[in-house]
C-alpha cells in the first residue's frame, strides 16, 4: 500500500489567476497554476522540449504555454499538445482552509 505524503506549498491567496508560481518540494521544481475557473493545478515546472520554466508561461484555459518555444501543455494531464510531443508529471492538489497541499 502506498502512503501519500501531503506537503503544504502555498496559500490560495498567494496565487494569481493565470500566473504561475514556482515552488521547490523534495528537490522537485513544481509550477502551481490557478486557472480563471478557480482550479489549482501542479505540474513539473520544466518543459520537456528545451527545459523552459513553465511557471513563467502563459496560461489559457487549462493549458500553459512554454515561454521558450510556445509548447502547449495540458495542466490536467501533463501531455504536450500536437504537433509537439512529450509530457510533464502532474501532481494531485488538495486545498484545505486556504492552504494548498501537494500529494506526493
Amino acid at each position: 500500500m502506498t502512503t501519500v505524503n501531503k506537503v503544504k506549498v502555498a496559500r490560495l491567496e498567494d496565487l494569481t489567476p493565470l500566473i504561475g508560481k514556482k515552488v521547490i518540494v523534495q528537490d522537485k521544481e513544481i509550477g502551481l497554476f490557478l486557472t480563471s475557473a478557480g482550479q489549482v493545478h501542479a505540474v513539473h515546472n520544466i518543459c520537456p522540449h528545451k527545459q523552459g520554466p513553465l511557471s513563467e508561461g502563459t496560461v489559457s484555459g487549462h493549458y500553459v504555454y512554454c515561454p521558450l518555444h510556445d509548447q502547449k501543455v495540458d495542466l490536467t494531464t501533463g501531455i504536450v499538445q500536437e504537433p509537439d510531443t512529450g509530457c510533464v508529471d502532474v501532481f494531485p492538489v488538495e486545498i484545505a482552509d486556504g492552504d494548498i497541499y501537494l500529494c506526493l
